[in-house]
Formats: C-alpha cells, sequence, structure tokens
C-alpha cells in the first residue's frame, strides 16, 4: 500500500490508505420513476428505494391503473412509508393525449394497492406538474438521469412536446411496457402502451437510448406462494405491507389460472440496478396507433429489415431486402431466480 496525503486550504491533512488495484464503488444512478401506483408499480418504487445503486430523485405520476389523484396519494404514501421524503413526488396528466383514460381496479384493488392500507402520508408533493419536473432534473443533471416509466407514457411525452432539448441530456430510458408478440390489455396490446399509444409512439420516436422491458420477459418472471413465504418469514413496515400487496397480487394470478405473478414493472427496475438481469437484441420497434384490432401494439422488427418491393406491371416483386435502423434494446430474456432473490433480499426485513 502507498501513503497519499491529501490536505485543506487550512492545512489539516487526512492520511488516506490507498490499496493498489482498489476501485472506488460505483456512483449511484440517478433515477426518475414516472409511475401510475398500482400493485406492482409499488413494489417497483420499494424495490428502487430500498437500492443502493439508484438514487431516486422523483416520483413523477400518470394516470392509469388509477386515477392520478389516487396515483398521487398511494406514491406519497410509499416514500412516507420508506421514510424518504427527501424523493420528490409531483402529479402528471390526469388522462392520455387522445382517448379516455382507462383505469384497472381489477387488476389493483379499489386503492389501486391491493386494498392494503397505509397510513396517511408524511411527505408532501412537490407543486410542479410532472412533466416540467422532468424537464428540470434532465436539465439540473445533465447526462445523468436515467428515466424509468412504469405507466402510460403521457407525463413523458409531454415532456417531450414542450422542450425537446431533453432527449440528447437523458442517460437513458428503461421502460415497462410492450411486447414482441401479443398483449394483455388486448390480443396485441400492453396495458402501459395501450393506455396511450401516441404517447408512447412520441417516446419510441424519441432517439434517445431505450430499453423495452416487456411482456415477453416480465410473464416470465413470476413471483410464486414459495417466494411470498420467503418474503413472509420476515418482518418489518415495508417488508410486511409487500407481503399484503403480494399476496393479493399472487391470488389473482392464481385464480386466472397462473402460477405466480408477473413482476412487470419491478423487472424494469431491476434491470436498471442490474442490467445482467436481462438480456436485450436490438430491434426496430413501431407503436401501431390507428388499427382496429392493433392500437397500441410494439411492432418489433427481429431482422431490423423487411422487403423491398418494385412496381413491374401489374404486380409487385421483391428485388432484395431493406435494412431499417434499430431504436430500441428489447429485452428478450430475463434471469427471473436471480431477480426475486434479489427483490427478496432488498425488502426483507425492512
Amino acid at each position: 500500500m502507498k501513503r497519499v496525503w491529501r490536505c485543506t486550504v487550512l492545512v489539516m491533512c487526512l492520511v488516506v490508505w490507498v490499496v493498489p488495484g482498489m476501485t472506488a464503488a460505483p456512483e449511484a444512478r440517478k433515477v426518475v420513476i414516472d409511475t401510475d401506483p398500482g400493485t406492482d408499480d409499488a413494489m417497483a418504487i420499494l424495490l428502487a428505494l430500498n437500492s443502493p445503486e439508484l438514487e431516486v430523485k422523483a416520483l413523477t405520476v400518470v394516470a392509469g391503473n388509477v386515477v392520478v389523484e389516487q396515483g398521487l396519494e398511494n406514491a406519497l404514501k410509499l416514500v412516507s412509508l420508506a421514510g424518504r421524503c427527501d424523493v420528490l413526488v409531483a402529479k402528471g396528466a390526469s388522462h392520455p393525449l387522445v382517448q379516455k383514460l382507462v383505469t384497472a381496479e381489477f387488476f389493483h384493488g379499489a386503492n389501486g394497492l391491493g386494498n392494503v392500507e397505509l397510513p396517511a402520508p408524511a411527505c408532501q408533493a412537490d407543486a410542479s406538474f410532472a412533466p416540467d419536473l422532468i424537464i428540470k432534473l434532465i436539465h439540473q443533471y445533465p447526462h445523468e438521469i436515467t428515466l424509468v416509466p412504469v405507466g402510460p407514457l403521457t407525463n413523458i411525452a409531454l415532456a417531450l412536446r414542450k422542450d425537446p432539448s431533453i432527449v440528447p441530456l437523458v442517460k437513458e430510458v428503461v421502460l415497462m411496457g410492450g411486447a414482441i408478440a401479443g398483449g394483455n390489455a388486448t390480443a396485441a396490446a400492453e396495458a402501459n402502451i395501450y393506455n396511450d399509444p401516441e404517447a408512447a409512439r412520441a417516446v419510441f420516436e424519441a432517439g434517445w437510448p431505450l430499453t423495452m422491458v416487456g411482456l415477453n420477459v416480465t410473464e416470465k418472471t413470476l413471483l410464486t406462494r414459495a417466494d411470498l413465504s420467503r418474503l413472509a418469514g420476515t418482518r418489518g413496515r415495508q417488508n410486511d405491507f409487500a407481503v399484503g400487496v403480494l399476496s393479493f397480487m399472487v391470488e389473482l394470478a392464481s385464480k386466472l389460472g397462473g402460477d405466480g405473478t408477473p413482476m412487470h414493472d419491478p423487472l424494469a427496475v431491476g434491470a436498471v440496478i442490474d442490467r445482467s438481469l436481462i438480456t436485450t437484441q436490438d430491434m426496430r420497434v413501431e407503436v401501431e396507433t390507428r388499427g382496429e384490432f392493433t392500437r397500441g401494439e410494439t411492432v418489433a422488427s427481429r431482422h431490423n429489415s423487411s422487403d423491398r418491393r418494385v412496381l413491374r406491371g401489374e404486380r409487385y416483386v421483391i428485388d432484395g431486402v431493406e435494412k431499417v435502423h434499430p431504436n430500441v434494446h428489447v429485452a428478450v430474456e430475463s434471469d427471473s431466480k436471480r431477480f426475486i432473490d434479489l427483490f427478496i433480499s432488498r425488502l426483507g426485513g425492512k
């Protein structure tokens, strides 16, 4: 080891021992979670707040699983539960850009939190409109903010519309939404994208680094009754709340024929904590906004090419292929067991 002297202007010196080969711990990643809490949103938020790899700067609330007023209350209760009033919480869009709002209390309980009640929040909401807060934080921390949208993309689209200059200033966008094939809100569309396809289209076409954590991986990342029992074996305020919410989720999944509850939103947060939890493939992804049966579908070009057709007489002839430029890192695999272990370890005993 070698000894390094560090002195202040007051000539007060500290001795720092430096071990050869030692590296400093990586700095926590600054994140803004855009959310419509929501049972799985709540689990994602608590995972983020209990992960030292992340510095949660704000929760921005959008209407989706519940109306925006209920979502704001839920977000404030969650940061209060975690003792994190330092996290800014702001209310955003109350409805999608074009269509009417669709809420999902059937899947999330009357209060959005699996009917598990929390005390009145001790934390206060920020007065900013959520899209304005997103813009402010991106400019305050250029090239440092990772946006983690886990609800409809209305707030992100509104921020883009108001200030397109944020695109090159964002470190990355990691969203829960979409799918390579098939949906859960309709046969074709995943719920977050379906709830505001116009907003999703703007976000997918913005040109920033974008990772899509969709149904093709989240529906294979299941928290089972056995996993729930592991978490129930420890106690704590956050731990016990999570057990209550997850019990609601697992029971509902069982009634619908599932072996466990998909960890949709938590997996997106997990991918920000540890990218190796997912495997991605670069693809061109377009959002369908007009189809009668396919509105809200994320149409992924797995080969990033399409047939080139030329008109010859009364027919078209394929004379080659045209390459398309990928715009999304699409999650195609997840390490389900390792993620569930991470989730339980972060909330266990909290």
